[in-house]
């Protein structure tokens, strides 16, 4: 996916065309984990479709839920629910930062002088 030591570092426009893809798949996630999140609080526990959101939006940004689950299946979908977003955080801040770090890394690594090849 990304070039190899021995190829020149891309031009601007294709790294920001990269960078675009990146974010564009992170939101994807995100917006799928939210609804797999509000589709569960809303079936577990009964709530309201913006009350579901907004559980679903705080867990996945890392701050835990407003209301406290009271049923036990609300209980167990909390905590599973919980683990799923802080590891779909690690994820999604990876894929946005991956292409930054690699274009760093590149550039220090890029010698003009080496030659085209591979």
């Amino acid at each position: 996916m990304y070039e190899s030591r021995a190829r020149k570092p891309l031009s601007t426009a294709h790294f920001v065309r990269r960078f675009a893809l990146h974010v564009a798949v992170a939101a994807g996630l995100l917006l799928g984990s939210l609804l797999i999140g509000m589709a569960g609080y809303r079936h577990f526990e009964g709530l309201l479709w913006r009350d579901a959101f907004l559980n679903s939006a705080m867990l996945l940004g890392g701050m835990g839920p407003v209301d406290a689950p009271r049923t036990d299946g609300g209980k167990v979908f909390a905590g599973l629910y919980a683990l799923y977003a802080g590891l779909v955080f690690i994820v999604a801040a990876s894929l946005i930062f991956a292409p930054v770090m690699h274009r760093i890394l590149h550039k220090f690594h890029w010698d003009d002088d080496q030659p085209q090849g591979r």
